[in-house]
């Protein structure tokens, strides 16, 4: 048997909270791979993210943002997979520039040996000289093999790096896209729902859980989600009085899971404090 080779491979994205990695993401994939919260640190799992773009394969890693409140296991974890990839992809909020979050990030990358390319974020933000003058101080710190000024939001410059990533993209086996997980995907659209009606009110520990995924006869979908937080008083703010936040919640989670699979979507959320058993559901 004959087996062929093509330009596949994985590209981490990494970078501080609120950096704009996940928009950046969700620009290069043309769809919502990723959470976009006013929170930091929303991305709490690594999200993979496939393109076909000129002839190559490019498979994007989304990581939570490397800050100084992230759990040690998680920031090991996060490490673990940029040794893992083919290319590291540094992404950084210019407004921002060098702080404390960034400098302990560029600590750990002079001894990697991969391709490390800088991408600077919300350009449209500051002036030119601030934006020279940032990447001229990063590369003095670390030689990237290229750094692209972007707008992730307003999409300026995402192109040219996407070009950049195709040509530079290892020999390998092709991944399948129908591979991704829609139970995580799933979980983080619900998980973006309970962020957005309840803005600071929750703390990150906050997790969302796809335990059913069932393909109706009808054509439809039927999913079961857990959403479990650390305190009984979390859980009321969850659902709400008599329930209305919950119900909110899972109608516009439902309505965006149903406009993304094409498809009639049964959505039934379950809340729980962590260790304890969980509230009757709400169907929307």
């Amino acid at each position: 048997m004959v087996v062929t080779m093509h330009r596949s491979g994985f590209v981490t994205l990494i970078g501080a909270p609120n950096a704009g990695k996940s928009t950046f993401l969700n620009k290069l994939s043309g769809k919502k791979l990723s959470i976009v919260s006013h929170k930091r640190n929303t991305t709490r799992t690594l999200v993979r993210g496939i393109v076909n773009h000129m002839d190559s394969q490019i498979i994007l890693v989304d990581t939570p943002g490397l800050g100084q409140a992230l759990e040690r296991s998680l920031l090991s974890g996060i490490w673990d997979t940029v040794e893992y990839g083919d290319i590291l992809l540094l992404i950084v909020d210019v407004q921002s520039g060098m702080n404390i979050d960034v400098l302990n990030i560029l600590s750990r990358l002079g001894d990697m040996n991969l391709p490390k390319i800088l991408v600077l974020n919300k350009i449209d933000r500051v002036n030119p000289p601030v934006l020279l003058g940032l990447a001229k101080s990063m590369n003095d710190r670390i030689l990237f093999d290229r750094t692209f000024m972007v707008s992730a939001l307003k999409g300026f410059g995402c192109s040219d790096v996407l070009d950049f990533l195709a040509q530079i993209m290892p020999m390998g086996f092709l991944n399948d896209p129908e591979d991704q997980d829609l139970h995580l995907f799933a979980s983080e659209i619900t998980r973006e729902k309970l962020y957005l009606y309840l803005h600071d009110e929750l703390p990150y520990t906050l997790m969302v859980e796809t335990e059913l995924w069932e393909e109706c006869k009808d054509g439809s979908v039927s999913i079961r989600q857990i959403i479990s937080v650390e305190r009984e008083s979390h859980k009321k703010i969850v659902l709400g009085s008599k329930g209305r936040k919950i119900k909110m919640i899972g109608q516009s989670s439902r309505r965006e899971l149903a406009e993304s699979l094409d498809k009639p979507v049964h959505l039934f959320l379950f809340v729980q404090v962590r260790n304890h058993s969980f509230d009757h559901p709400i169907s929307s």
